[in-house]
Order: C-alpha cells, then sequence, then structure tokens
C-alpha cells in the first residue's frame, strides 16, 4: 500500500513538473490522471482494510505522512473529483496561451490538498495548509489579471489568512501539549480556546457564515476546473481538520461546541441557499449553494456531538456517518456542476442565467448530466444528496425529541431549517435547470452553441454516475463512515439504509416506485395526439427572449415574502421625450448583508485605524526614538506592578 502511495504521489509531482517546460506540456495532464487515480485506489483501499498505513500522528516538527481510515476516506473524494477535473482541464486549456503554469499549478493543487490529508505532524500539515491557499489564488490570477479579480484574491487571502490564524494557534498549541501523539489530553480553558480556535480558523476555510465572505467572490473567477477542486474538495479538506480537532484531538469536547456548530450551520444553510437564488450568475449561484451545503454538513457534525454529549453514542454515529455521506454527495455534484458550468463558458461565452436558456437540445453531453447535477443537489430521491439529508434530519428529530429541553429546542431548530434549507435548494436548481437548459435560446450565442469534447463530455457523465450510485446505494457506505466516529452503532451493510428505532430508506424501492409512477403517466398520455406548433399569444406584442421569463421574475414571490431580510434594492428611470414615455429602465440588486453590515464596517474602520497609524511613520529618527522610549517605559511600568514577571 505504502508503494501505492508512493507511485501516485510520484506521478502527480511528475506531472506538475512536466506542465513547465513546453515540450514536455503534453504528458503533464496523463501524468496527473495517472497519479490522481493511484492515489484513488490506494486511499479506497485503506477504508476497506481499516489498517492505517504509514507514520501515526506525532508531536515532533519532522516531516511525517501516513493516512488512516478518516483521512484516506477525504482522500478518496479528493482524489475521485480530481479526476474529471483533469480531464476536463486538459479539453479546456488544450489551446490557452496559459496553458502551461495552469496545469502546473493544478497538480500543485491536488497535491497541497492530499499533503493536508496526509500529514501525521504539525508543521508538515501547516505547511500544506499554507499550500493549498495559495495555490487557486495563483491560479486566479495566472488566468485573469483585472481589476476586480485582483480584489476577490485579496479578499480571499485576507479572509483566510486572518481567519487560519485559528488553525496555527489551534494545531501548534495541540503539538506543544503533547495531544497529537496521544500522550495528553486537554481540558479547562486551553481546551476552550482550541475548540474555539479551530472553529473560526476551519471554518473560514470551510466557507461558514458569516466567515465566508471570500467564497463567494473566489469560486466564480476561478477556472472552471479550479473552481470545481475548490468546491467540491478543498473546502471538505477545512472540514476534515475540524473533525480532527473536535472529535480526536479535543474529544471530548463541552457541550457549548456542538452547539455553536449547530447554530453556524443552520445560518450557513439559511443564508447560502438565500443568497444562491437570487443569484444571476451561474458561478456565483453555485458558490452560495456551497455555503448551503457546508451548512448542512456542519449541522450535522454538531447533532453528532450534542448527541455524544447526551448519552447517544448510536445517533452521534449516524449524524457523523450522514455529515461525511453529504462530503461525498456534495463533492460529486458540486464538480459536476461546476466543470458544467466551465463547459457552457467555453460554448456560450458568458453564464447570465438570462442569457441562457435552449442548451439541452444544443448541448446534450453537457446539459443531461448538468440536469441530473441539478436534480441531485436540489435532494430529488435515489440521487446524492437526498439519503445525507435524510440521515441528518433524522439524527436532529432523536435530538428534538430525546434531549433535555434546551439541546430539544436546538434541535428542532436545526431540523427546521435543515428541511427549509433543503426546499429551498430544489426551487433554487429548479430555476437553473429552466433557464439554463430548458426553454428557447435568449442569445445568438446560446443558440449557435455546440457539444463539448467527448473527454469532457465523459468526466460529466462519470460524475453524474456517481450522483446516482451515491443515491442508490448509501447504505453500503454509511456503516463504513459511522464507524469513524466514536459509538457502537454498525447498521447492516447493503444498499438501504436501516436506522435504529427509525425504519429504513429503501432507495432501490423508490426508485422502482417512481418508474412505474413514470410509466403510468406515459402511458396515460403516450397515445394523445400532439397539438400543432403555434405561437404563444403574448397579447399583441412579438415574440422577443428577454420576454420569457428571467432569474428575477422567478424569485419575485419569494423576495417580496423576504424583503425585510434580503432587503432588495431597486431603482427606475424613465426617459420622456415631448411628454412620451420613450424608455423604461429597471435595475435591481440584492445586496449581500454580511458585507453591508459585517465586513462594510470593519473594512473602514480598518481603514481609519491605518490612516492613524500611517501618522506615526513620520520619517523622523527623533520621532522613533521616542516610541522606543516610551515602549521602555510601559514595560518598565508592567514589569514594575507585576503584570510581567
Amino acid at each position: 500500500m505504502t508503494a501505492l502511495l508512493s507511485a501516485a504521489i510520484a506521478a502527480l509531482a511528475a506531472g506538475t513538473v512536466a506542465a513547465i517546460p513546453r515540450a514536455t506540456l503534453r504528458a503533464a495532464v496523463p501524468l496527473q490522471l495517472a497519479g490522481a487515480a493511484l492515489l484513488a485506489a490506494a486511499a479506497i483501499a485503506v477504508v476497506a482494510r481499516g489498517e492505517p498505513v504509514g507514520a501515526a500522528f506525532g508531536d515532533g516538527l519532522g516531516p511525517s505522512l501516513g493516512l488512516d481510515g478518516l483521512s484516506a476516506f477525504f482522500l478518496a473524494v479528493v482524489a475521485l473529483a480530481a479526476l474529471p477535473a483533469l480531464l476536463v482541464a486538459r479539453d479546456a486549456l488544450r489551446d490557452a496561451p496559459l496553458a502551461r503554469p495552469l496545469t502546473a499549478l493544478t497538480g500543485l493543487f491536488v497535491l497541497g490538498l492530499a499533503g493536508v490529508l496526509a500529514a501525521r505532524d504539525a508543521l508538515t500539515f501547516l505547511a500544506f495548509w499554507e499550500l493549498m491557499t495559495l495555490v487557486p489564488a495563483s491560479a486566479i490570477l495566472v488566468a485573469r489579471r483585472d481589476p476586480p479579480v485582483r480584489n476577490a484574491v485579496f479578499v480571499y487571502l485576507a479572509i483566510t489568512h486572518v481567519g487560519g490564524a485559528g488553525v496555527w494557534l489551534a494545531v501548534l498549541t495541540l503539538a506543544h501539549e503533547g495531544v497529537l501523539g496521544g500522550g495528553a489530553t486537554l481540558s479547562g480553558g486551553l481546551q476552550a480556546l482550541v475548540v474555539a480556535a479551530a472553529i473560526v480558523g476551519f471554518g473560514t476555510k470551510a466557507g461558514l457564515a458569516p466567515l465566508h465572505a471570500w467564497l463567494p467572490r473566489a469560486h466564480p473567477v476561478a477556472p472552471a476546473h479550479v473552481s470545481a477542486l475548490m468546491s467540491g474538495v478543498m473546502i471538505k479538506v477545512a472540514l476534515y481538520g475540524l473533525i480532527r480537532v473536535l472529535f480526536e484531538w479535543c474529544a471530548p469536547v463541552p457541550l457549548w461546541a456542538g452547539l455553536a456548530l449547530l447554530a453556524l450551520g443552520l445560518v450557513s444553510a439559511l443564508a447560502g441557499v438565500l443568497y444562491a437564488l437570487v443569484q444571476r450568475e451561474l458561478k456565483r449561484l453555485l458558490a452560495f449553494s456551497s455555503i448551503e451545503n457546508v451548512g448542512v454538513i456542519a449541522i450535522a457534525l454538531g447533532a453528532s456531538l450534542v448527541l455524544a454529549d447526551a448519552g447517544r453514542p448510536e445517533w452521534a454515529a449516524v449524524a457523523f456517518g450522514a455529515a461525511l455521506l453529504h462530503v461525498a454527495a456534495h463533492a460529486a455534484f458540486k464538480t459536476l456542476l461546476f466543470l458544467g458550468a466551465g463547459a457552457l463558458t467555453d460554448a456560450v461565452g458568458r453564464l447570465d442565467l438570462d442569457r441562457l436558456g435552449g442548451l439541452l437540445a444544443r448541448m446534450p453531453g453537457t446539459g443531461w448530466p448538468l440536469l441530473v447535477g441539478c436534480a441531485a443537489i436540489g435532494g430529488v430521491p435515489v440521487l446524492a444528496g437526498f439519503a445525507s439529508e435524510w440521515l441528518t434530519l433524522q439524527s436532529l428529530l432523536h435530538l428534538a425529541f430525546d434531549g433535555p429541553a434546551g439541546v430539544a429546542v436546538a434541535g428542532a431548530l436545526a431540523a427546521a431549517g435543515v428541511a427549509a434549507s433543503a426546499a429551498l435548494a430544489l426551487f433554487c436548481f429548479v430555476k437553473v435547470a429552466g433557464l439554463v437548459l430548458l426553454g428557447a435560446p435568449r442569445t445568438e450565442a446560446a443558440a449557435a452553441a455546440v457539444d463539448r469534447p467527448a473527454a469532457t463530455r465523459a468526466a460529466l457523465a462519470a460524475l453524474a454516475g456517481a450522483c446516482l450510485v451515491l443515491g442508490l446505494a448509501p447504505g453500503a457506505l454509511l456503516p463504513e463512515l459511522a464507524a469513524l466516529a466514536p459509538g457502537a452503532l454498525a447498521p447492516p451493510s447493503g444498499v438501504a439504509v436501516e436506522l435504529p428505532g427509525t425504519g429504513a430508506l429503501p432507495p432501490v424501492g423508490l426508485l422502482v416506485a417512481l418508474a412505474i409512477v413514470a410509466g403510468g403517466v406515459l402511458a396515460l398520455t403516450g397515445g394523445r395526439g400532439r397539438a400543432a406548433a403555434a405561437p404563444a399569444w403574448l397579447c399583441g406584442q412579438r415574440e422577443e427572449p428577454a420576454l420569457q421569463w428571467t432569474s428575477a421574475g422567478f424569485t419575485k414571490t419569494l423576495r417580496l415574502v423576504l424583503e425585510s431580510v434580503l432587503r432588495p434594492e431597486r431603482e427606475v428611470t424613465v426617459e420622456a421625450r415631448g411628454g412620451v414615455v420613450a424608455s423604461v429602465a429597471h435595475r435591481a440588486e440584492v445586496p449581500h448583508l454580511f458585507d453591508t453590515v459585517l465586513y462594510g464596517p470593519l473594512w473602514r474602520g480598518a481603514q481609519r485605524a491605518a490612516a492613524v497609524a500611517r501618522r506615526l511613520q513620520s520619517g523622523s529618527l527623533r520621532g522613533y526614538l521616542a516610541y522606543l522610549a516610551a515602549l521602555v517605559v510601559a514595560l518598565l511600568a508592567l514589569v514594575r506592578i507585576g503584570v510581567l514577571g
């Protein structure tokens, strides 16, 4: 197994280096694909065998690598998402002028993700953590250098590094106290400090609200395959770090840690899906949707911690398994959707929802997998996403009915939030499917769109197949995933999901039932003749693509109901000539309240503080000597009064 992992890393590294010289560029992506495939095979084998390989966690600073069941599961998710992403990147970058640096950075990104998961000491973990952060920023700046993109990258790096200080604090404290190697445990104030730092640090990189402001800025401007890796797996690697701290190194954590995860997950799930609904650009919509799905995973993890604290280890394990199952499901359908969005960009040029339409008929090899991805992320039964959300709801309901009063209220609120976010997500991606894939083309570019190359279509089809497999056989994964959590639950392995005191979720039975219903509908309607095609009556107006349903029109009712929360801004400009209205212009926007209410004031305060600090930079040597003297006097005073020993 160690030899297989070594071969995988060597192939990925060789593919990364081969992308730099022009002469070996053609061999770079095949080498990276081979490395990702070997990495996936090795990780799956470690999960199946249940035996760790390589080094164990230690408190030293010497580089050491290894895998256990949990890290191998996340590594398998990373590798299996990287395979289609690399395949699509080969087509997208074939004639691109910046193919060499982008190909090299893509391979380096996959290596960074794998390194975080395989690291077994604090120094290696933090080094790969920083590499995982910086490489996608570099890829974005290589691909695009316009001012809005540079600003998005600045926000991404600023927020993730400020929040990432929590990661450094937590990991280095754990190593210093001898916890990583299993020789010590934390308690009291130090444990609370490490737990809080981990939630802030890893939560920022995962995109948990309100620490998510970088995500809807950075993900949409990245190349499609980089966006797919960032949203599909990078934010899950951050959750891996959070799981290590809360479920292993600091276990058992206080009750407030589980409740905090429930609260952050609830805010993320609802805010993410609401802001996704009102977006008009596809990749930005997908970025907000990632915040919603990370929120669902955080809710499941929080429920697992609270259930363990309440003495319900079997349901704690179910909630933990649901979280990991949703990690795999989200990696499948979000990688599919971002890669599909990139294929649409190459074919049409823009991803404004109101300028697409009719692409299912013109790009069936791309459109049908995208339709499956929209159904999966919307939680349609027998597809990835449904089983994990159902398991999360079951865990929350047991928390609501069986927990103490305060915990029961938290469980009930979280269950209502998950149910609401699932319904809104379905609404959101019905909008996406309708505006992007169905209807008539709204622009000449959409009408002239042609399908992508065979490799891209194969990658999208494979991801659509993964969505179906994960939806049909969650019971085969749940026992393995639940066993990675503290607890004694071992649900019977099989296609169906069977839970104690709840019943079963038979996905194959659901598929058969849906097929019977669909067949019945077709049998009842198939024999009837079709009406002749005729123009639609538009009250005497010409048929114009602009008169079709728009993104704003689709969500108008919801925006009116939630006007006090979303606070939409509208502007209507009427131009009259000679007393006759010549034109009417309407502009509407839903501002991101986390920016206007939280980050805007913080940014303005930081600028004011910087302006004050700049005055201290007088350039005068006497002034600097005075500052130094004042510092010495202050330190002596602190020593005198006993603050500093």
